[in-house]
């Protein structure tokens, strides 16, 4: 028999192909189920009714995190119960139809106005302390001079009316820079603006917010503690202002043609 040979039929090279054969539908195997621990069950309305689908391979098993800082265990199991109420209905009695939010679309937290339900404590710096602080907490942050200080500056929404003024700046000591604006709105309620979503016109002393009406203000999610604010608010506040984009006026979700 030839060098490397193991019968007449089967050498070392062939093993090594049928090894690495099965190594790769292994990792093929692996990779598709651990895909599946977002997502999935699927909900189907393909068949009467609804049915959650998993196809193959099966869901993952759950796996546990132990979170920085905290030290907490967190499972994550695979299939997931919903996170909030569907607040849209399809628009078209067929399965794929494209979904229209119902009651006030600016609340109704679908489309742009979307969220998902992250942990109700603060984001942390590496050295453990909350990340997201206004300047009345972290005081070492403060304007600099050939900026224009929004404090005390009136919001103006997108159709030219205020929604409130400018309260507090809230800064990111992690990478320093501006992240929110805290408002008290016309209404008395204290809730907190991206800044991402904004403009600082000093020359006109005020904030331009195009996303959402001067009105809309008073409906913004507010926070538990205006010391810090949660991973689970952040999402909802920026959500509020996304949602604007689409539903603010009901010109923005029609179609252009």
């Amino acid at each position: 028999m030839p060098i490397g040979a193991i019968t007449n039929y089967i050498d070392v090279a062939q093993l090594v192909l049928y090894v690495f054969w099965a190594f790769f539908f292994a990792l093929v195997f692996w990779i598709r189920r651990e895909d599946k621990r977002e997502g999935y069950p699927v909900e189907s309305l393909r068949v009467r009714g609804t049915a959650m689908m998993e196809g193959f391979p099966p869901m993952p098993e759950p796996k546990t995190f132990k979170m920085p800082h905290t030290g907490r265990l967190v499972v994550k199991p695979g299939p997931e119960p919903a996170q909030y109420k569907l607040n849209a209905e399809p628009i078209a009695p067929f399965p794929g139809a494209a979904l229209a939010p119902t009651g006030n679309p600016m609340l109704a937290s679908v489309g742009p106005g979307g969220y998902s339900q992250r942990a109700a404590e603060p984001d942390l710096t590496e050295s453990g302390k909350p990340r997201i602080l206004p300047m009345r907490v972290a005081t070492h942050f403060s304007v600099v001079d050939r900026d224009p200080d929004p404090r005390g500056m009136p919001v103006i929404g997108c159709d030219g009316e205020q929604g409130g003024t400018v309260r507090d700046i809230w800064v990111d000591c992690g990478e320093p820079q501006i992240r929110y604006l805290e408002l008290d709105t016309k209404n008395g309620k204290r809730v907190l603006l991206p800044m991402a979503m904004s403009q600082v016109r000093g020359k006109k002393g005020q904030v331009e917010v195009a996303s959402i009406t001067g009105a809309q203000f008073a409906d913004a999610p507010t926070l538990a503690s205006y010391d810090q604010i949660t991973m689970a608010e952040e999402d909802k506040v920026v959500a509020y202002y996304g949602a604007g984009t689409m539903y603010a006026t009901p010109d923005r979700a029609e179609p252009f043609l």
